[in-house]
């Protein structure tokens, strides 16, 4: 199958799933093929699927993953007062690292809402519907949603890095308080403490909580860089902690406060 026969395929199958969309008709531009397809994929509710779907699906997201171009994260320069500290603007999914982080609603089976704008829509979009599986696995596991400030690992399937990361972060609902602010450290404490457990040696975090969350920015990037900083003066596992950011107004947040 050629590349576009593979996406029609997998559309397809996810239509043949859901008896109100198995008569829908399958858009011409390639686009709408794929925003068709995220969306299919962002509703699916974890239940299995056969080999030949996951065949087709891998080959068919790491041929995506590959056109939009890989970042490799040891290539990243490090910032000038601490060189296991990078800042970088740019698509968490695009990067080559041992683990990115998602920030996750409580459930951790990620966002159900079609092409979502969230990071957990984004990473689970590229990933494949495994990850989802995954997800719901630890869940059923666990018999209970996720603690805000806790964190779970999985694989990353197709994305280029090798494990995700899952965070729940605070919610801030009218003005910020010190258990907010707590919270949100003890998601940068807990990612930092599974990766250095299973070993890895480098992991990037978007900006937990500032999104959908409506943590604020300024105090947000605050107590992810002193955070940060305070563990690695312990641990010596972790080479390399990546400050993903895609705004240029998180950039500049962040660029203000590791280039002193």
């Amino acid at each position: 199958m050629t590349h576009s026969e593979k996406r029609i395929y997998l559309i397809q199958e996810l239509l043949s799933e859901q008896p109100q969309y198995r008569d829908m008709e399958i858009p011409q531009d390639t686009e709408e093929q794929k925003r068709l397809l995220r969306s299919l994929m962002n509703i699916r509710m974890p239940r299995p699927i056969g080999a030949e779907f996951l065949k087709v699906q891998d080959e068919y997201l790491s041929e995506e993953v590959r056109e939009k171009g890989i970042t490799d994260s040891d290539t990243l320069p490090v910032c000038p007062d601490n060189n296991r500290l990078v800042l970088w603007r740019g698509d968490i999914t695009t990067l080559k690292a041992d683990a990115i982080v998602n920030a996750a609603n409580s459930a951790l089976r990620g966002c159900f809402v079609p092409c979502h704008s969230c990071i957990d829509n984004i990473i689970h979009s590229v990933s494949g519907i495994q990850l989802r599986l995954a997800c719901d696995e630890l869940m059923r596991s666990q018999g209970y949603d996720e603690p805000t400030g806790k964190a779970k690992i999985t694989p990353a399937f197709n994305l280029p890095c090798r494990y995700v990361i899952h965070t729940v972060g605070p919610i801030v609902n009218g003005a910020l308080t010190q258990e907010h602010c707590d919270l949100l450290a003890a998601c940068y404490k807990s990612c930092l403490q599974v990766a250095s457990d299973e070993g890895l040696k480098s992991i990037a975090f978007c900006c937990i909580s500032t999104g959908e969350f409506h943590f604020p920015q300024k105090k947000a990037a605050d107590i992810a860089v002193r955070t940060v900083s305070d563990f690695l003066q312990t641990d010596t596992r972790i080479e390399r902690v990546i400050f993903n950011v895609f705004k240029q107004e998180d950039y500049d947040i962040y660029k203000k406060i590791l280039f002193l």
